[in-house]
């Protein structure tokens, strides 16, 4: 008993290891063993439950929380990860569940306030999610993410400045978080600052060169300054990087109908826009005759 024991400990680290290190599909099958050899290890099952979430089989994910959670119901970590995967399959109500049920057993656990307040933004329910950063950041003010995602908490409630200042807290903590340079570059857009806002996408792809949104952002800035051959160079850029990215063409379409005249290339765009779900423009121009 005492060697299948130390065999499965064994396996559980070295699992541990490879998932530190990004080797997914090895640690499932270190898993794989270490359950062969102990069925009640409740780590194992949490931490395959890991690997599967990471490769997009959530399903599998929840089955491994689940039997964790079998095996040890106060397992806060759990919880938390089976939260993740609910919101993944936008099942919020549940992730929000899960969260709650990963705080009653580690009340101060800043990483499951911080996934329960995107819970509730997902829901629309801002103030909440606001609060619920607030809490995290009480337990751990180094906590990027929190300020990060609280500044987009405060950003859809129209806050632009307090979005900013939580944006710039996270850059301060983390100054290689390409997200919130982006989601800066948002709020100075809607607030007509386009230079601050080219500037903070041009950090966003300095760390991160295929962020195809963070392009399609500072390409409407360009088009807001009067600068269209840039701005059709990023949306360029934005599809080279995602051929579906329906905006990119949309707004591309805008700037040869609109200002460029050129209709023989604007309505290919909008067609593909509306092949992808956004019909507006294409149906319009269909509508008075400039497209067929």
């Amino acid at each position: 008993m005492r060697r299948s024991i130390q065999l499965s400990l064994s396996s559980f680290a070295v699992g541990l290891v490879l998932l530190g290190c990004g080797q997914r599909p090895t640690g499932v099958s270190v898993y794989n063993k270490a359950l062969e050899i102990n069925p009640k290890y409740s780590e194992a099952y949490n931490n395959r439950g890991a690997a599967y979430s990471d490769k997009g089989l959530h399903d599998r994910a929840i089955a491994d929380y689940n039997k964790a959670l079998e095996i040890n119901p106060n397992y806060a970590k759990a919880y938390n990860n089976r939260g993740i995967v609910y919101g993944e399959k936008g099942q919020h109500d549940r992730a929000i569940a899960d969260y709650n049920k990963a705080l009653e057993f580690r009340p101060n656990y800043a990483k499951a306030y911080n996934n329960r307040r995107a819970a509730y933004e997902n829901k629309g329910l801002y103030d909440r999610a606001i609060a619920v950063y607030n809490k995290a950041l009480e337990i751990n003010p180094k906590l990027a993410e929190a300020y990060n995602n609280r500044g987009n908490a405060y950003a859809n409630k129209g806050l632009h400045d307090r979005g900013i200042a939580d944006y710039s807290e996270a850059l301060e903590i983390n100054p290689k978080f390409a997200g919130a340079y982006y989601n800066r570059g948002n709020s100075y857009q809607k607030k007509s600052q386009y230079d601050r806002a080219i500037a903070n996408y041009n950090k966003a792809l300095e760390i991160n060169p295929k962020d195809a949104k963070a392009y399609n952002n500072r390409g409407a800035a360009y088009k807001n300054k009067g600068l269209y051959d840039r701005a059709i160079g990023d949306f360029n850029k934005t599809l080279e990087i995602n051929p579906k990215f329906a905006l990119a063409y949309r707004n591309r379409g805008f700037l040869y109908m609109v200002k460029l005249r050129k209709k023989e290339r604007a309505c290919p765009d909008w067609k593909q826009a509306c092949e992808l779900g956004l019909c507006g423009n294409y149906n319009l121009a269909k509508r008075r005759g400039l497209c067929r």
